[in-house]
């Protein structure tokens, strides 16, 4: 999981937030939103996995934004909190190479109108990418 800026036409920022599946390079959930706080974080984790779908663990940087109320939220749901070394955005390639992905693929091409807008674009490039796009084969 990790989040992204995206520019507005206004100049104002909007804040993406993305979780990767790792076994199927899925895009599993994407929202956004203007101010992200940590609450806001830890209910989008619970909008995510419902009826227990939760993964066994969960791969995040150390952005202050996933402190304690998010961190409480993945073990009241029974995922194991695993955060990357400091300085090491290595470590969560897969969410990091994904929103490289979104940005190349999607948002650089895309004058963003507003939060409405940007959901709606991000959703749309979510079923593309999950549906659609054809992966490059691993193995």
């Amino acid at each position: 999981m990790d989040l992204f800026v995206v520019p507005t036409i206004g100049f104002g920022l909007l804040y993406a937030f993305v979780i990767v599946r790792l076994d199927r390079r899925d895009l599993v959930w994407i929202n956004v939103t203007a101010n992200p706080t940590a609450e806001w974080v830890a209910r989008q984790l619970t909008e995510a996995f419902p009826w227990n779908e939760a993964p066994r663990y969960m791969i995040r940087d150390r952005d202050r934004i996933f402190g304690t109320i998010v961190r409480r939220r993945l073990r009241a749901m029974g995922i194991r909190d695993k955060p990357a070394a400091p300085a090491s955005p290595w470590q969560n390639g897969f969410a990091e190479r994904m929103i490289g992905s979104i940005r190349r693929e999607c948002v650089d091409h895309v004058i963003v109108l507003g939060e409405a807008h940007l959901r709606q674009i991000l959703r749309s490039y979510a079923c593309y990418y999950n549906d659609i796009r054809t992966h490059p084969v691993t193995g």
